[in-house]
Protein backbone atom coordinates (compact mmCIF):
# COMPACT_ATOMS: atom_id res chain seq x y z
CA UNK A 1 0.00 0.00 0.00
CA UNK A 2 0.96 3.65 -0.44
CA UNK A 3 0.79 5.21 3.03
CA UNK A 4 1.13 8.93 3.74
CA UNK A 5 2.28 9.86 7.25
CA UNK A 6 1.71 13.44 8.41
CA UNK A 7 3.64 14.93 11.31
CA UNK A 8 5.33 18.13 12.46
CA UNK A 9 5.60 20.73 15.17
CA UNK A 10 7.73 18.98 17.81
CA UNK A 11 9.73 15.84 18.43
CA UNK A 12 6.81 14.53 20.46
CA UNK A 13 4.86 14.23 17.22
CA UNK A 14 7.79 13.21 15.03
CA UNK A 15 9.33 10.29 16.93
CA UNK A 16 6.07 8.27 17.09
CA UNK A 17 5.42 8.99 13.40
CA UNK A 18 8.88 7.79 12.39
CA UNK A 19 8.55 4.62 14.51
CA UNK A 20 5.36 3.72 12.66
CA UNK A 21 6.87 4.74 9.31
CA UNK A 22 9.81 2.40 9.88
CA UNK A 23 7.55 -0.53 10.78
CA UNK A 24 5.31 0.03 7.75
CA UNK A 25 8.32 0.40 5.45
CA UNK A 26 9.84 -2.82 6.80
CA UNK A 27 6.55 -4.56 5.98
CA UNK A 28 6.91 -3.52 2.34
CA UNK A 29 4.63 -0.50 2.17
CA UNK A 30 5.55 2.64 0.19
CA UNK A 31 5.92 5.51 2.65
CA UNK A 32 5.74 9.29 2.29
CA UNK A 33 6.25 11.50 5.35
CA UNK A 34 5.05 15.11 5.29
CA UNK A 35 6.20 17.68 7.85
CA UNK A 36 6.63 21.40 8.37
CA UNK A 37 9.92 23.25 8.43
CA UNK A 38 10.31 23.17 12.21
CA UNK A 39 11.10 19.44 12.15
CA UNK A 40 12.43 19.00 8.61
CA UNK A 41 15.94 18.01 9.70
CA UNK A 42 14.65 15.74 12.46
CA UNK A 43 12.51 13.84 9.97
CA UNK A 44 15.34 13.70 7.43
CA UNK A 45 17.59 12.01 9.99
CA UNK A 46 15.02 9.39 11.03
CA UNK A 47 13.01 8.62 7.90
CA UNK A 48 13.31 4.99 6.76
CA UNK A 49 15.39 4.22 3.68
CA UNK A 50 13.36 4.43 0.50
CA UNK A 51 10.66 6.67 1.98
CA UNK A 52 9.94 10.13 0.56
CA UNK A 53 9.86 13.34 2.57
CA UNK A 54 7.51 16.19 1.64
CA UNK A 55 7.64 19.69 3.09
CA UNK A 56 4.40 21.51 3.93
CA UNK A 57 3.75 25.06 5.13
CA UNK A 58 2.14 25.08 8.57
CA UNK A 59 2.45 26.38 12.11
CA UNK A 60 0.36 26.51 15.27
CA UNK A 61 -2.44 29.06 15.57
CA UNK A 62 -2.12 29.60 19.32
CA UNK A 63 -0.37 32.99 19.04
CA UNK A 64 -1.98 35.85 20.97
CA UNK A 65 -1.74 38.20 18.01
CA UNK A 66 -4.83 38.01 15.78
CA UNK A 67 -2.65 38.83 12.76
CA UNK A 68 -0.35 35.90 13.51
CA UNK A 69 -3.34 33.60 13.93
CA UNK A 70 -4.72 34.64 10.54
CA UNK A 71 -1.29 34.12 8.98
CA UNK A 72 -0.99 30.63 10.51
CA UNK A 73 -4.46 29.66 9.27
CA UNK A 74 -3.59 30.97 5.80
CA UNK A 75 -0.49 28.77 5.69
CA UNK A 76 -2.54 25.72 6.66
CA UNK A 77 -5.10 26.58 3.99
CA UNK A 78 -2.43 26.90 1.29
CA UNK A 79 -0.86 23.57 2.30
CA UNK A 80 -4.27 21.87 2.33
CA UNK A 81 -4.96 23.12 -1.21
CA UNK A 82 -1.56 21.91 -2.38
CA UNK A 83 -2.12 18.45 -0.89
CA UNK A 84 -5.59 18.19 -2.44
CA UNK A 85 -3.91 18.57 -5.83
CA UNK A 86 -1.04 16.27 -4.91
CA UNK A 87 -3.39 13.52 -3.68
CA UNK A 88 -5.28 13.73 -6.98
CA UNK A 89 -2.13 12.30 -8.59
CA UNK A 90 -0.45 10.37 -5.78
CA UNK A 91 -3.66 8.83 -4.35
CA UNK A 92 -2.28 7.24 -1.16
CA UNK A 93 -4.21 4.22 0.13
CA UNK A 94 -4.05 5.42 3.73
CA UNK A 95 -3.21 8.64 5.55
CA UNK A 96 -1.89 8.40 9.12
CA UNK A 97 -1.67 11.74 10.96
CA UNK A 98 0.15 12.27 14.24
CA UNK A 99 -1.56 15.39 15.47
CA UNK A 100 -0.77 19.06 15.58
CA UNK A 101 -1.59 21.68 12.99
CA UNK A 102 0.91 20.21 10.51
CA UNK A 103 -1.42 17.19 10.20
CA UNK A 104 -4.54 19.15 9.29
CA UNK A 105 -3.75 19.71 5.57
CA UNK A 106 -3.21 15.98 4.93
CA UNK A 107 -6.34 15.01 6.87
CA UNK A 108 -8.46 17.51 4.93
CA UNK A 109 -7.07 16.45 1.54
CA UNK A 110 -7.62 12.77 2.37
CA UNK A 111 -11.22 13.51 3.35
CA UNK A 112 -11.93 15.15 0.01
CA UNK A 113 -10.52 12.17 -1.89
CA UNK A 114 -12.23 9.64 0.44
CA UNK A 115 -8.94 8.14 1.56
CA UNK A 116 -9.20 6.23 4.88
CA UNK A 117 -7.50 8.43 7.47
CA UNK A 118 -6.15 7.59 10.92
CA UNK A 119 -5.45 10.34 13.43
CA UNK A 120 -3.38 9.85 16.59
CA UNK A 121 -4.02 11.87 19.76
CA UNK A 122 -1.01 11.99 22.09
CA UNK A 123 -2.55 13.48 25.19
CA UNK A 124 -5.20 12.48 27.71
CA UNK A 125 -7.23 15.51 26.59
CA UNK A 126 -7.98 16.07 22.92
CA UNK A 127 -5.87 18.87 21.43
CA UNK A 128 -7.29 21.80 19.47
CA UNK A 129 -5.89 20.73 16.11
CA UNK A 130 -7.14 17.16 16.50
CA UNK A 131 -10.51 18.36 17.77
CA UNK A 132 -10.87 20.30 14.53
CA UNK A 133 -9.58 17.50 12.27
CA UNK A 134 -11.20 14.41 13.80
CA UNK A 135 -14.54 15.02 12.03
CA UNK A 136 -12.80 13.92 8.82
CA UNK A 137 -11.08 10.73 10.01
CA UNK A 138 -12.03 7.08 9.88
CA UNK A 139 -10.33 6.21 13.18
CA UNK A 140 -8.99 8.22 16.12
CA UNK A 141 -6.14 6.44 17.92
CA UNK A 142 -5.23 7.42 21.50
CA UNK A 143 -2.20 7.22 23.79
CA UNK A 144 -4.31 6.79 26.93
CA UNK A 145 -7.34 4.57 27.59
CA UNK A 146 -9.49 7.56 28.59
CA UNK A 147 -9.26 10.83 26.68
CA UNK A 148 -11.42 13.80 27.57
CA UNK A 149 -13.00 16.06 24.97
CA UNK A 150 -13.97 13.40 22.44
CA UNK A 151 -17.65 13.76 21.46
CA UNK A 152 -19.95 10.79 22.06
CA UNK A 153 -20.68 10.65 18.33
CA UNK A 154 -17.02 9.75 17.76
CA UNK A 155 -16.80 6.97 20.37
CA UNK A 156 -17.34 4.09 17.94
CA UNK A 157 -14.34 5.28 15.90
CA UNK A 158 -11.84 5.51 18.77
CA UNK A 159 -9.24 2.82 19.51
CA UNK A 160 -6.64 2.82 22.29
CA UNK A 161 -3.24 2.04 20.81
CA UNK A 162 -0.81 3.73 23.15
CA UNK A 163 2.01 6.02 22.00
CA UNK A 164 5.07 4.68 20.15
CA UNK A 165 8.36 5.21 21.96
CA UNK A 166 12.00 4.64 21.05
CA UNK A 167 13.47 1.14 21.19
CA UNK A 168 15.64 1.97 24.23
CA UNK A 169 12.54 2.37 26.39
CA UNK A 170 10.98 -0.86 25.12
CA UNK A 171 14.18 -2.78 25.86
CA UNK A 172 14.15 -1.52 29.47
CA UNK A 173 10.51 -2.39 30.19
CA UNK A 174 10.01 -3.44 33.81
CA UNK A 175 13.73 -3.16 34.57
CA UNK A 176 14.24 -2.95 38.35
CA UNK A 177 15.14 0.26 40.17
CA UNK A 178 18.81 0.60 41.06
CA UNK A 179 18.02 1.81 44.58
CA UNK A 180 20.97 4.17 44.26
CA UNK A 181 18.76 7.07 45.44
CA UNK A 182 19.00 8.62 41.97
CA UNK A 183 16.71 11.54 41.15
CA UNK A 184 16.25 12.90 37.63
CA UNK A 185 14.90 16.46 37.37
CA UNK A 186 13.89 17.54 33.89
CA UNK A 187 11.72 20.36 32.62
CA UNK A 188 11.98 19.51 28.94
CA UNK A 189 14.23 21.08 26.34
CA UNK A 190 13.84 24.59 27.81
CA UNK A 191 13.94 23.58 31.46
CA UNK A 192 11.28 24.64 33.95
CA UNK A 193 11.84 27.54 36.34
CA UNK A 194 9.46 26.12 38.96
CA UNK A 195 11.63 23.00 39.24
CA UNK A 196 14.81 25.06 39.55
CA UNK A 197 13.20 27.18 42.28
CA UNK A 198 11.72 24.34 44.35
CA UNK A 199 13.70 21.12 43.90
CA UNK A 200 17.24 22.09 45.07
CA UNK A 201 16.01 23.62 48.34
CA UNK A 202 13.72 20.67 48.98
CA UNK A 203 16.56 18.19 48.53
CA UNK A 204 18.85 20.28 50.76
CA UNK A 205 16.21 20.06 53.52
CA UNK A 206 15.92 16.24 53.36
CA UNK A 207 16.86 14.32 56.48
CA UNK A 208 18.93 11.95 54.33
CA UNK A 209 20.85 13.82 51.65
CA UNK A 210 22.55 10.70 50.28
CA UNK A 211 20.94 11.09 46.89
CA UNK A 212 22.42 11.67 43.46
CA UNK A 213 20.65 14.34 41.40
CA UNK A 214 20.74 14.75 37.64
CA UNK A 215 19.20 18.16 37.03
CA UNK A 216 18.50 19.42 33.50
CA UNK A 217 17.95 23.17 33.43
CA UNK A 218 18.23 26.31 31.31
CA UNK A 219 21.82 27.21 30.31
CA UNK A 220 21.70 30.43 32.36
CA UNK A 221 20.84 28.47 35.52
CA UNK A 222 23.57 25.82 35.34
CA UNK A 223 26.28 27.64 37.33
CA UNK A 224 23.86 28.76 40.06
CA UNK A 225 22.47 25.25 40.60
CA UNK A 226 25.93 23.65 40.50
CA UNK A 227 27.06 26.01 43.26
CA UNK A 228 23.94 25.40 45.35
CA UNK A 229 24.29 21.62 45.23
CA UNK A 230 28.04 21.81 45.96
CA UNK A 231 27.54 24.22 48.89
CA UNK A 232 24.98 21.84 50.39
CA UNK A 233 27.21 18.77 49.80
CA UNK A 234 24.67 17.14 47.49
CA UNK A 235 26.03 14.95 44.71
CA UNK A 236 24.66 16.38 41.49
CA UNK A 237 25.18 16.59 37.76
CA UNK A 238 23.65 19.80 36.37
CA UNK A 239 23.17 19.89 32.60
CA UNK A 240 21.61 22.29 30.11
CA UNK A 241 20.90 19.44 27.70
CA UNK A 242 20.55 15.69 28.16
CA UNK A 243 21.85 13.82 25.12
CA UNK A 244 20.50 10.42 26.15
CA UNK A 245 17.24 10.97 28.00
CA UNK A 246 16.30 7.31 27.69
CA UNK A 247 19.37 6.23 29.66
CA UNK A 248 18.73 8.89 32.31
CA UNK A 249 15.11 7.85 32.84
CA UNK A 250 16.02 4.16 32.93
CA UNK A 251 18.76 4.84 35.51
CA UNK A 252 16.54 6.97 37.77
CA UNK A 253 14.77 5.77 40.91
CA UNK A 254 12.46 8.82 40.76
CA UNK A 255 11.76 11.40 38.06
CA UNK A 256 10.58 14.94 38.81
CA UNK A 257 9.39 16.76 35.74
CA UNK A 258 6.72 18.03 33.39
CA UNK A 259 4.02 15.78 31.94
CA UNK A 260 4.15 15.96 28.17
CA UNK A 261 2.62 12.87 26.59
CA UNK A 262 5.95 11.44 25.45
CA UNK A 263 7.48 11.79 28.92
CA UNK A 264 4.51 10.13 30.63
CA UNK A 265 4.38 7.21 28.20
CA UNK A 266 8.16 6.71 28.43
CA UNK A 267 7.84 6.49 32.23
CA UNK A 268 5.00 3.98 31.82
CA UNK A 269 6.90 1.89 29.27
CA UNK A 270 9.91 1.45 31.54
CA UNK A 271 8.02 1.57 34.83
CA UNK A 272 9.46 4.53 36.70
CA UNK A 273 7.88 6.43 39.62
CA UNK A 274 7.52 10.16 39.13
CA UNK A 275 6.41 13.46 40.56
CA UNK A 276 4.78 15.32 37.68
CA UNK A 277 4.22 19.08 37.70
CA UNK A 278 2.14 19.96 34.62
CA UNK A 279 2.78 23.22 32.83
CA UNK A 280 0.18 25.59 34.28
CA UNK A 281 -1.10 26.92 30.95
CA UNK A 282 -1.36 23.51 29.33
CA UNK A 283 -4.53 21.48 30.12
CA UNK A 284 -3.13 18.55 28.10
CA UNK A 285 -0.26 18.15 30.56
CA UNK A 286 -2.62 18.25 33.53
CA UNK A 287 -4.69 15.45 31.99
CA UNK A 288 -1.56 13.39 31.25
CA UNK A 289 -0.27 13.77 34.81
CA UNK A 290 -3.65 12.80 36.25
CA UNK A 291 -3.75 9.68 34.04
CA UNK A 292 -0.30 8.66 35.30
CA UNK A 293 -1.09 9.29 38.96
CA UNK A 294 -4.42 7.43 38.71
CA UNK A 295 -2.55 4.16 38.22
CA UNK A 296 -0.51 4.76 41.40
CA UNK A 297 2.83 5.33 39.67
CA UNK A 298 3.41 8.72 41.22
CA UNK A 299 2.07 12.16 42.02
CA UNK A 300 0.42 14.82 39.88
CA UNK A 301 0.72 18.16 41.60
CA UNK A 302 -0.18 21.59 40.26
CA UNK A 303 2.44 24.34 40.32
CA UNK A 304 0.79 26.35 43.09
CA UNK A 305 0.82 23.28 45.36
CA UNK A 306 4.38 22.29 44.45
CA UNK A 307 6.26 23.71 47.42
CA UNK A 308 9.66 22.89 48.87
CA UNK A 309 8.02 21.84 52.14
CA UNK A 310 5.71 19.36 50.39
CA UNK A 311 8.50 18.01 48.21
CA UNK A 312 10.92 17.52 51.12
CA UNK A 313 8.34 15.53 53.07
CA UNK A 314 7.50 13.44 50.01
CA UNK A 315 11.15 12.70 49.14
CA UNK A 316 11.95 11.78 52.75
CA UNK A 317 9.03 9.37 52.84
CA UNK A 318 9.91 7.75 49.50
CA UNK A 319 13.66 7.36 49.97
CA UNK A 320 13.26 6.06 53.51
CA UNK A 321 10.85 3.44 52.17
CA UNK A 322 12.41 1.76 49.08
CA UNK A 323 9.60 -0.80 48.93
CA UNK A 324 7.14 1.99 48.21
CA UNK A 325 9.26 3.14 45.26
CA UNK A 326 9.25 -0.45 43.96
CA UNK A 327 5.46 -0.62 44.27
CA UNK A 328 5.08 2.71 42.48
CA UNK A 329 7.38 1.51 39.69
CA UNK A 330 5.24 -1.61 39.25
CA UNK A 331 2.04 0.46 39.15
CA UNK A 332 3.58 2.94 36.70
CA UNK A 333 4.35 0.21 34.16
CA UNK A 334 2.05 -0.08 31.15
CA UNK A 335 2.95 -2.54 28.34
CA UNK A 336 3.70 -0.69 25.12
CA UNK A 337 2.86 -2.34 21.81
CA UNK A 338 1.66 0.87 20.19
CA UNK A 339 3.54 0.44 16.91
CA UNK A 340 2.09 -3.02 16.36
CA UNK A 341 -1.44 -1.85 17.17
CA UNK A 342 -1.22 1.18 14.88
CA UNK A 343 0.24 -0.85 12.00
CA UNK A 344 -2.49 -3.49 12.41
CA UNK A 345 -5.25 -0.85 12.41
CA UNK A 346 -3.88 0.96 9.36
CA UNK A 347 -3.21 -2.10 7.21
CA UNK A 348 -6.23 -4.29 7.91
Amino acid sequence: MKIWIATGGTGGHVFPALSVASALSAAGHKITVSCDGRVHDMVARGIPAGARQVHIWASGVGAKSRLRQIYALAKIGVSASALVLRFMVARPDRVVAFGGYASVPAVFAAHLWRIPTFLHEQNAAIGRANKFAMRWVKTLMTSFPDVSGIPATMSSRVIYTGLPVRAEFLAAARSPLSHGAKILVTGGSLGAQILDDVVPGAIAAMRNKKVFVTHQTRPENVARLQKFYADNKIRANVLSFVHDMAARIIDADLVIGRSGASTVVELQTVGRPAILVPLGINPDQAANAAAFAKNGGGFAILQDKFTARWLTATLDELFNNPLRLDKMAAKAFVPNDAVEKIVAAVTK
